[in-house]
């Protein structure tokens, strides 16, 4: 079969990983820094805070954004639940916008006309790498002062209207999970456009103690005062290697990435009972996956799985979840969308050929 994931990880992670191992120094050390570092360097994150998770990114967002017990929170419901899970670890309430059909990403017409003067932040999901409509979202904060928090699990190295994702907006939080781009075994980031927003980032990822500034004293114990509630949402040094090591090559593998997409793009366009979705010129995807809408899919991954192809809606909807208060009945479009998405096979081990198997399955109809 061929996967709809794959887990990547260079050649040379061994060995950057077992020199991190054999010195003995794998907690939050000089590897997360420099880790840190290459994020700004190599794909223009803005001030970016590694963690443990993308979860973890996500909640310290709305901690930084300061999102309390009763402010609300607008997102799509087509994401993973963490994006709404951590709203509600919060004390807030999530209030999901509809998404455009041929995309997948929250409508913006739809976030303005679910504000309300509970409103405290918006957080647009950039599905499948495919950037969201910023300019429009964020003329939309502006306008009713709300802070922008973008979920960009899907989207390193995606870019909009030649901005990179991770400098545009107040925080923008990463996934370095198992299955994602770049992987840390597990960990995440979150960037801030605010240099004293970061400082905080670094602070309250560590229980709220500033190790950059508290001495070890005598007694063998760091002197702190801890100020505001923390965390132990710290990367540690074995994961930063692996993610260095899964860096060094990640330009080209994008370049792939974006090859097969646009092989897809061509070769799927006109095939019947197939919608592809928006390609918009204005920016550029990650291609974390590549989407489309089919009739009769049950038939459709029946045929692939036949075929030896995985085929996957990855998500559907969060909102059916009793915790997020059950299915909005005015999200017309992300009703359609759950109706009729799917994805095909698109990574880092998805060769030419492959990405033909995959395409000359799909045309033998199903």
């Amino acid at each position: 079969m061929i996967p709809i994931y794959t887990t990547y990880i260079h050649p040379s992670a061994k060995e950057i990983v077992g020199q991190t191992l054999d010195s003995t120094f794998i907690s939050e050390g000089k590897k997360v820094k420099e880790f840190e570092d290459c994020l700004a360097k190599e794909l223009g994150i803005v001030n970016p805070v590694a963690v443990n998770s993308g979860t973890a990114a996500l909640h310290l967002a709305c901690v930084l954004a300061r999102i309390s017990e009763g402010d609300e929170v607008i997102l799509p419901a087509q994401t993973f639940v963490a994006t709404a899970l951590v709203v509600i670890q919060q004390g807030a309430i999530p209030v999901f916008a509809d998404i455009k059909y041929n995309t997948g990403n929250i409508d913006p017409q739809s976030v303005k006309e679910k504000i309300t003067e509970k409103t405290k932040a918006i957080i647009p999901v950039h599905w499948g790498g495919m950037p969201c409509d910023l300019d429009e979202i964020l003329a939309i904060a502006n306008e009713y002062s709300l802070t922008v928090i973008e979920d960009a699990a899907h989207a390193p190295g995606a870019s909009y209207k030649s901005r990179m994702i991770g400098s545009i907006s107040d925080y923008t939080c990463f996934s370095f999970q198992a299955i994602k781009h770049i992987t840390t075994g597990d960990g995440g980031a979150v960037a801030c456009l605010d240099n004293n927003k970061a400082q905080e980032a670094f602070t309250r990822r560590w229980f709220g103690i500033d190790r950059a500034n508290s001495q070890p004293s005598i007694l063998g114990e760091r002197q702190y005062d801890i100020e505001a509630l923390g965390f132990k949402y710290h990367l540690n040094d074995y994961g930063a290697a692996l993610g260095l090591a899964n860096l060094s090559d990640f330009k080209e593998r994008l370049i792939h990435l974006r090859t097969i997409a646009n092989y897809y793009h061509k070769e799927l366009s006109n095939v019947p009972g197939i919608q592809l979705w928006d390609f918009p010129t204005d920016r550029e995807s990650s291609w974390w996956l590549f989407g489309m809408h089919v009739e009769n899919r049950l038939d459709f991954i029946k045929a692939m799985q036949e075929k030896g192809v995985t085929v996957s809606v990855v998500h559907q909807r969060i909102d059916h979840n009793s915790v997020f208060g059950g299915i909005k009945e005015d999200l017309i479009s992300q009703q359609r969308f759950n109706e009729t998405q799917i994805h095909i096979p698109l990574h880092s081990g998805i060769t030419s050929e492959l990405a033909a198997q995959v395409v000359a399955s799909i045309k033998k109809g199903w």
